[in-house]
This record gives C-alpha cells, sequence and structure tokens, in this order.
C-alpha cells in the first residue's frame, strides 16, 4: 500500500534512464527467495542503506540476507543524480540548535562530513569504479539575496566541517568555467560525484563477497513478531531471523510494517542527461568544470558535467504521476535547462527519468528501532541526499541491530523519534502549498 499511483512504482520513470546503459539491470539482478529460509539478520530494501548495512553485517559475520521487491539499486540509489556530498536533512542550524542543543548541531555537521568519508573509504576498499569526480561541491547564488548569504554562512561552514570554503563572485565564475545566470558562488571541499549504479554494482558485489544472501523479485507481504525474532513472508518465500532492518526510504508501505504509515513522504525528482558535448558546445555555454553544483532555490537545479562530457540536470519532480504528468515534467525540465544554458537549446537530451525522494516529518533522517517490534530497525529519510547519507545509516544499522556500540558516531539528532504527518494517506496535499511557497521565495 502506497500512496502515489502505480504509474510511479513501476517501470516508465526508469524506462529512460542514463545510468542503466552502464550497468544494465541483468548485472544487478538476484533470483527470488524461495521456500523457508532463515538468518541472523533480514534487510529489506537494496539501495544504499540496505546494501551499506547488509556488506557492514557480513563483514562483522552475522548471516545476513537482503530482500529487495525488484533488484538492487531498483530504487533512487540506482537513478538519482549521483551527488555523493553533505547534507541530509532540511532542518537549518537555528532550529537545530534551539531544538538540540548546540552540541546535538555540531555534531549533525560532522556526520555529514563523516558519510562522505565512509563512501570514498568503500570505494578505495572495494575497488568499485564509480566514475568519481569533482573536488567538493559547488553552491550557485541564484539571485544577490543567496551571495550574501552564502558570503555569511562561509565562517560556519570552516568551523562545522574544518575546511575553508572558497567564495566565487560572479566575475570570476567564467574562468573557474562555470558561466551562467549565476551571482556568484561557494565551493565545499567535500564530496564527489559519482556514478551511483556503479556504486551500487560495487556494494552488492562487495557484499555478496562477503557472504550476505541477495534476492530480487520478492517484495516483503507481511512483518511480523514470532516465536522471539521477526517472521516475514514474500510471495514464494517464508523468512524467520532474528532481527530486521527496513530500508525501503522513499519507496515504502503505509502497511509493511504499519509503523511507517504516514512516518515518510516521498517527492518525485527528475534528472536529464545530454548526448556527449564537443568542445566547440562546452565553450559556447562556458560551461567546461567537472565540479558538481547546484543553485541556491529551494526547489533547486542539481547539473554536472560528466566524465564523458554528458551534462547531467535534475530539478524536483512533478506532483502528479502517470505518462501525462511525466511529460509534462520532462518538458519543464527541457525548459528550464535551456533558460539556464540557452547555448545549448539545440543540444538533445536523450534520457529522462525521474525517482522518489523521501522527507520526514522532522526534516531530519530517522536511524533508529521500530516500535512495537523488538529487534527491527529503520533508516530513511534523507531529503534527497542519500548516496553518502544512506551508506553511513546502513553502517550504523549494522552495530546497531547487533546491539554493538557504533563505530561511527551516532547523531543524537537522527535518534529523535520519527513523527507522522497530519493527513495520513492523503498527505501528498501538503507538498502542494509547500511548492506554491518555495516557488514564490525563489523568485
Amino acid at each position: 500500500m502506497r500512496i502515489f499511483p502505480d504509474h510511479a512504482y513501476g517501470a516508465a520513470p526508469l524506462a529512460d534512464c542514463y545510468w542503466t546503459h552502464t550497468v544494465p539491470d541483468s548485472v544487478l539482478h538476484r533470483p527470488r527467495a524461495d521456500g523457508a529460509i532463515s538468518a541472523d539478520v533480514v534487510v529489506v530494501g537494496g539501495g544504499f542503506t540496505g546494501l551499506s548495512a547488509a556488506l557492514h553485517l557480513a563483514e562483522g559475520g552475522a548471516d545476513v540476507i537482503l530482500l529487495d521487491a525488484g533488484f538492487p539499486g531498483w530504487g533512487a540509489s540506482g537513478r538519482n543524480g549521483g551527488f555523493c556530498c553533505l547534507g541530509g536533512a532540511k532542518m537549518g542550524d537555528a532550529i537545530l540548535r534551539r531544538q538540540y542543543g548546540e552540541d546535538a548541531r555540531r555534531g549533525w555537521r560532522h556526520a555529514e562530513a563523516d558519510a562522505v568519508a565512509l563512501a570514498a573509504e568503500l570505494i578505495a576498499r572495494h575497488a568499485i569504479e564509480a566514475d568519481t569526480h569533482s573536488h567538493g561541491e559547488t553552491i550557485l547564488a541564484h539571485n544577490p539575496g543567496q551571495m550574501r548569504h552564502l558570503r555569511a554562512a562561509a565562517p560556519g561552514v570552516a568551523r562545522d566541517y574544518g575546511v575553508t570554503p572558497e567564495i566565487l563572485e560572479a566575475d570570476a565564475l567564467p574562468a573557474q568555467g562555470m558561466a551562467g545566470p549565476f551571482r556568484g558562488a561557494m565551493t565545499i571541499p567535500i564530496g564527489f560525484a559519482l556514478n551511483p549504479r556503479k556504486y551500487v554494482a560495487g556494494l552488492l558485489n562487495a557484499a555478496e563477497r562477503a557472504g550476505a544472501r541477495v534476492h530480487g523479485q520478492s517484495p516483503v507481504n507481511s512483518i511480523d513478531a514470532h516465536d522471539g525474532g521477526l517472521r516475514l513472508t514474500t510471495p514464494h518465500a517464508r523468512i524467520v531471523a532474528k532481527r530486521l532492518i527496513l530500508a525501503t526510504n522513499g519507496y515504502s508501505s503505509e502497511d509493511v510494517p504499519a509503523w511507517m504509515a504516514a512516518r515518510y513522504l516521498p517527492a518525485q525528482s527528475n534528472v536529464l542527461a545530454t548526448r556527449p558535448l564537443d568542445q566547440v558546445e562546452l565553450d559556447a555555454a562556458g560551461w567546461t568544470s567537472r565540479q558538481m553544483a547546484y543553485d541556491t532555490r529551494k526547489l533547486l537545479h542539481y547539473f554536472r558535467l560528466m566524465p564523458d562530457n554528458r551534462f547531467l540536470f535534475g530539478m524536483r519532480g512533478g506532483l502528479q504521476s502517470g505518462p501525462a504528468a511525466d511529460a509534462r515534467i520532462a518538458r519543464l525540465a527541457r525548459h528550464h535547462f535551456e533558460t539556464m544554458f540557452p547555448a545549448w537549446s539545440h543540444v538533445d537530451t536523450p534520457h529522462s527519468w525521474s525517482g522518489m525522494v523521501c522527507f520526514s516529518a522532522r526534516a531530519l533522517p530517522y536511524c533508529g528501532p521500530i516500535p512495537g517490534l523488538p529487534g527491527a530497525y529503520a533508516g530513511f529519510a534523507y531529503h534527497g541526499n542519500g548516496v553518502a547519507m544512506g551508506s553511513y545509516t546502513g553502517a550504523l544499522l549494522a552495530d546497531l541491530v547487533m546491539d554493538r556500540p557504533t563505530r561511527l558516531p551516532y547523531p543524537e539528532v537522527m535518534r529523535a523519534p520519527a513523527r507522522r504527518f497530519p493527513l495520513g494517506r492523503m498527505r501528498r496535499a501538503l507538498m502542494w502549498p509547500a511548492y506554491a511557497m518555495a516557488g514564490l521565495s525563489d523568485l
């Protein structure tokens, strides 16, 4: 039971995804779960969170099985923009400080950087060829007020992350290969861009080498407490495990388990990618940088020039789902792309796709126990920044589910109980006024 139409969870939004040409579905497909199966831990969901959890569990000696309704990386982890960067929450510093205190706020900021470092360590340790590039992230001001905000924010960035951000005034951007309708920028030297499907495939292979058993085409129909552990059913299997990790994020269900109902809010994000651009075309637009970048709009645009000279451009997706809605948001994304980079108005964008990011009512990720299901834990709601924070949450969950002290810092803000959104299954209605207000503030 999910809150978007079935179309959003089907094959159509992924049909023209560029990443599928770099890692075919067949590389990620795994056999379905069949018959009676037992394990120490069952992980539900084969994205960054679930794969990281399974990998860390298996490396720690646990007997772990991972189940995915489609195949590992089918959801947001295999179709996002590939930004491994700071982020994971939408709550600002002032509210964080007021609600949780300065120590907790600072702990969260440190965890953001630690999450990026963990992803980099996993890529290096497991020799994952993920097409990494970009020296940190560049935030581009879309109006003078936002540029003033970036200048004012730079000292806090330096204090929180222990790095020196670079402020670039508008007249300096063309020399950096970042020409466009921008009023300046700030580059934070933490993070990198990658091919998310190649990262998924690398984590999957590493988890299996460590001993994890992975099954696709195995949607979980029920989760119940059973004989001191947990019992799960799929269409073809009955799984008994001592512990459970739920890692389904924006593709979660309202009733498996029932606790998840209204505690997450999926939102569509849309991405397009051009054909490879030649040097004349790159010079014409004045964008030759390999930096991953995004603008300061609340309904932000995010973009980067990839290693093969394709340009990736993403933005928040539509509020409806269906063939007509997909076509509308693809046209809108193309319009925004041409507006920001008019020199490329003639360039084909053969790849356009969408996927679900996940929000929480607290505007913070959740990582912790599932009340009412002893031995069950969940991690979700990275607010569009799941490459690093999903990997990090999976590592935390691997320790939590085994009753071990976490090897990585476990931020207080991620432990706060996950609240429900108002309106229950109708909570998508909350997005209409929120998007309208965000759009007005972006003017």
